[in-house]
């Protein structure tokens, strides 16, 4: 079972010529777990998961489960085009000893129907619970709240939703209303976390590169320390905006920001994928420094 709070969704490091860097990834799991999260969601859209073999596929998960250990839950993506193959991935996840599993909708499959027998399929064929990644820009499929609230009524295993269409917020409330069987985290970088833990998430599934300013705020929220949390949480807001840009891309900005932090040795992004220039590590130095971080 995941637990409430930050299930961190984690990088995948390589090195500059961009092979695995299996030290580093042990290095960034210990990091996370020390930053006290919640839980850890591997390979995601976060993690390069598209850019990977299927050995390199396996070996992150296996790597990243025995680093862990047990101390952090461990939900791995799972997501395919094909229902088979989303099978085979989860029960492999299954088999390694992870905790779930999170799924998004095959690309395009704007099927209500077919949708929903695709879930279906999996959960029949794991005991793991499922987390529904609702991920429209990346897979063009959108999921109504209603939608999302039934997969939660009438299939056992399907227990999580991660939301990643904007607003959160409404489509928060409007699940709620609808089925009180799944537990929802927030998504979207971390740039409406305050306002989602208020509309009733059980917590976040982001990338956010300082994950123990999430905690933090999550903290304070679940602490009855509302308008404490909110005053934390806003001052730190420009970093998780400064990060979310999509023209330059998140994966590499945080590559860039745990590297600063002398988590990981590169920031290498394998291609293709977008590289930051000069200005901009500078712009992200001084929005590290204005809201009153450390890199080391």
């Amino acid at each position: 079972m995941l637990q409430n709070g930050i299930s961190v969704i984690t990088l995948t490091p390589f090195d500059d010529q961009g092979n695995l860097d299996e030290k580093g990834i042990r290095k960034l799991t210990d990091f996370y777990i020390q930053s006290g999260v919640h839980g850890m969601t591997i390979l995601g859209i976060m993690g390069e998961v598209h850019k990977l073999s299927d050995h390199e596929r396996l070996r992150v998960m296996n790597l990243v489960l025995e680093q862990t250990n047990g101390r952090a839950p461990v939900t791995v993506g799972c997501t395919a085009e094909g229902t088979k193959i989303a099978i085979d991935l989860a029960k492999e996840a299954e088999r390694a000893g992870a905790q779930a599993v999170m799924i998004a909708a095959p690309r395009n499959l704007n099927n209500e129907d077919m949708l929903f027998k695709h879930y279906t399929e999996i959960a029949d064929n794991i005991s793991l619970p499922i987390v529904i990644q609702d991920e429209p820009v990346t897979t063009g499929v959108k999921m109504s709240p209603q939608f999302i609230a039934r997969l939660g009524n009438e299939i056992d295993n399907v227990q999580y939703v991660k939301l990643e269409e904007a607003p959160t917020t409404v489509k928060i409330t409007k699940i709620l209303n609808e089925t009180d069987q799944l537990k929802i985290y927030g998504g979207l970088g971390g740039m409406y976390f305050f306002e989602e833990l208020d509309r009733g998430a059980a917590g976040i599934m982001t990338g956010f590169a300082f994950p123990e300013v999430l905690v933090k705020t999550f903290e304070l929220f679940t602490n009855n320390q509302k308008e404490a949390a909110r005053e934390y949480f806003y001052q730190n807001l420009p970093l998780i905006r400064f990060e979310a840009q999509l023209g330059i891309g998140g994966v590499a900005i945080r590559k860039e920001t745990f590297k600063l932090r002398g988590i990981i040795d590169s920031s290498h992004v394998r291609f293709p994928g977008a590289s930051v220039d000069q200005r901009t590590m500078e712009e992200l130095q001084e929005i590290i420094d204005f809201v009153g971080l450390t890199v080391k």
